[in-house]
């Protein structure tokens, strides 16, 4: 008889007298749990044939399967175009949590677990203070001095002091690291004499990257690298930094049918990957592969691998690569109620965890913005792009033909969390706001180059998107010209300023805040050089001066709620926790229809006051020019506001020699292109 919960306890589980394996395979007509000699992967010291029950779980006891013993699968059944069974070959078990890599291939490893957490907990930030600092483990701290040279480019490097006390002090909140599963890099890039360095290429969902722990861990085994993992994740919380992990559970690295094959191609191929038909691969992904979660099996994978980290690893959240692929039913389209993306948000297991979404692929109907379930949040495409337009496009439209293509309106909706995308009751804080990511453009990047340059990459520069919406000010790449280099410094402090004072949860990507470039390559997924990694030491007066800024943004963020609101407030009435909002043109008089749709008319001034429900009452003036001339701005008069004290000015690195109090009515000339950000009182 089935059991009520039939896919309970996958993996290898402790047992009186050694472990219990269960695996799940629909398709194998048998399966055979193999121990391994662990200095040799190919000598099986053990083997023994694993028991079906009803519900398609193969188990096996073995007092073999105890802390430190490697261990595969071998896996046999009947022929045909969506099978891949052969009986010789070595496959890792999907629930391993540890990996050992032999010159023969990976297997398994059998895990203890322990860890003394000494009581740290997780920060429990608030979404509305969060702030999110791409990363990568290694590229964060290659190149920095004062990490020891043993340490550089570890978990143990990104928790060292200097890593932790340089996060803190500019300002973010959480981490989130890109892929740090275990990864492998495609067949081509090997054959290239590149690799993977952004990782998104899964091997396995429940193993933390080996090669990212230091030489000492990794010569433990398995359990030295979960441990420096789990210390990582430690030292960052008792420094009051969450740790959010970026996951690819829609694709894994076996690739296409040519691909290799490791783990659940090998067991259960018709029925962990996507097939049309005839048998071939439906691949939504662009990586060969689409896992099939409209099935149990494939579902529970993902949400047993999501617990495992978010309670055994103590991760404080994740950002869901390609995730419109988790949501595609049996028919391949996507469904915002999906069993999986339900099961996610209802899981009592990850209630305290923060769930982003990329909320795209590259299948049919692929683009899904604003579509996600409740508690989701979601990367949110159209604010990139619509401010890098703003502040870049439009004025390279406008030195060419006077004006720029569009009016203020369509940042003015973004700046107040594009309510325009998102449901009214999930908020702004749906929003997941960026100007960069770690694919394309830096922010340096994007104010220095027209075009992508990425024949480093190997591919004759046809990789990476050809829609960039940067401006290069006149000069494609570096120049000495003070002009254009003015210009473009103070194009990526409005840049970074709209997206640190916007509503919704910005991310930083790790570098922008000291202006890091990438000589024009957008895609540098396969750069793991200096090119991609963090320069600590040799940083110009303009890059320091860059990171004070953002530091100052990051606080004046933290210190003013009125520009991070929890709800959408609605017109007429008193919602708690979603800023009051009031929009003035530059005379100070209530924006018309023609003073947010004119191209000729970009001088916007937004009044937004808090409705507090935790902290103190807070109003703030935010004053946008986004032409390349000066203006005259009236300060707005509004009732119970008294005066206007000025916090932050775009077109200065600081506030030395400026006038900081103005009143209402006070008229202001405002510089080419900048923000000014004042509180009211």
């Amino acid at each position: 008889m089935p059991s009520a919960d039939p896919l309970r306890d996958l993996g290898v589980r402790p047992v009186d007298g050694g472990g219990e394996l269960r695996v799940w395979s629909a398709n194998a007509g048998a399966l055979e749990l193999c121990v391994i000699d662990p200095g040799d992967g190919d000598r099986v010291v053990w083997s023994s044939p694993m028991i079906r029950d009803a519900d398609d779980v193969w188990s096996i006891t073995s007092a073999e399967l105890v802390p430190g013993a490697s261990y595969s699968v071998r896996a046999d059944g009947p022929a045909a175009p969506a099978n891949a069974f052969d009986p010789a070959r070595h496959l890792i078990d999907p629930y391993a949590r540890g990996l050992r890599r032999t010159t023969a291939g990976w297997r398994g490893e059998v895990m203890d677990g322990g860890f003394d957490w000494g009581g740290v907990g997780k920060p429990g930030i608030a979404l509305d203070h969060t702030v999110i600092y791409e990363a990568h483990v290694r590229g964060l701290t290659m190149r920095n001095p004062d990490v020891p040279e043993h340490l550089r480019g570890t978990y143990a490097g990104l928790a060292h002091p200097s890593t932790i006390g340089y996060l803190c002090d500019l300002g973010v909140t959480a981490v989130e690291l890109l892929p740090v599963h275990q990864h492998v890099s495609e067949q081509r890039l090997r054959a290239m004499g590149l690799t993977n360095y952004w990782g998104y290429n899964t091997l396995n969902f429940f193993t933390p990257h080996a090669q990212y722990a230091s030489r000492a861990a990794q010569a433990e085994g398995a359990g030295g690298v979960l441990r420096e993992f789990k210390g990582m994740v430690r030292l960052l919380h008792e420094a009051g930094l969450e740790v959010l992990l970026d996951v690819v559970y829609n694709h894994t690295s076996e690739e296409g049918r040519d691909g290799p094959t490791t783990s659940l191609r090998g067991l259960d191929d018709a029925s962990y990957y996507r097939h049309d038909a005839d048998g071939g691969y439906v691949d939504t992904t662009g990586c060969g592969n689409t896992l099939d979660v409209s099935r149990p099996a494939a579902q529970r994978l993902v949400l047993d691998s999501l617990r495992y980290w978010a309670r055994e690893v103590q991760v404080d959240g994740f950002r869901f690569d390609l995730a419109a692929t988790l949501g595609r039913d049996a028919a391949g389209d996507f469904d915002p109620r999906h069993p999986l993306l339900e099961a996610i948000v209802a899981d009592p297991e990850l209630q305290d965890v923060k769930l982003i979404a990329e909320p795209w692929d590259v299948g049919p109907g692929g683009w899904q913005v604003g579509a996600f379930p409740r508690r989701w949040s979601e990367w949110n495409d159209g604010y990139r792009d619509r401010m890098r337009n703003f502040w870049l496009r439009d004025v390279a439209a406008a030195r060419d033909n006077g004006l720029p293509s569009q009016g203020i309106g369509p940042l003015a909706r973004r700046l107040a969390g594009s309510n325009h995308v998102f449901a009214l009751e999930r908020g702004p804080l749906a929003s997941v706001n960026f100007i960069t990511a770690h694919d394309g453009f830096t922010a340096a990047d994007l104010v220095a180059y027209d075009e992508k340059h990425n024949l480093g990459n190997g591919e004759d520069d046809r990789d990476g998107t050809n829609d960039n919406k940067s401006y290069n000010h006149g000069v494609e790449g570096p120049t000495g010209d003070p002009e254009i280099l003015a210009a473009r410094r103070k194009a990526i402090r409005n840049l970074l300023g709209t997206l640190l004072l916007s509503a919704g949860v910005p991310m930083l990507t790790a570098g922008d805040e000291y202006g890091r470039s990438q000589n024009g390559n957008n895609n540098a997924y396969c750069q793991d050089s200096e090119l991609t990694w963090l320069d600590w030491s040799g940083r110009a007066d303009w890059q320091r001066d860059l990171h004070d800024v953002v530091r100052q943004l990051t606080r004046l963020r933290r210190e003013n709620p009125a520009l991070r609101p929890v709800r959408f407030g609605r017109w007429g009435e008193t919602t708690p926790s979603a800023s009051q909002m009031d929009w003035y043109n530059k005379q100070g008089l209530s924006m018309s229809l023609e003073d947010w749709d004119s191209p000729a008319e970009r001088t916007l001034q937004f009044l937004a006051a808090s409705t507090p429900e935790f902290e103190d009452f807070n109003r703030i003036l935010l004053v946008v020019h986004g032409l390349e001339t000066t203006v005259t701005v009236t300060l707005p008069e509004h009732e119970g506001v008294a005066g206007y004290t000025l916090l932050w000015d775009s077109s200065r690195d600081d506030l030395a020699d400026a006038e900081l109090e103005h009143g209402p009515g006070d008229e202001l000339e405002l510089g080419p292109t900048s923000m000014l950000l004042f509180r009211a009182r």
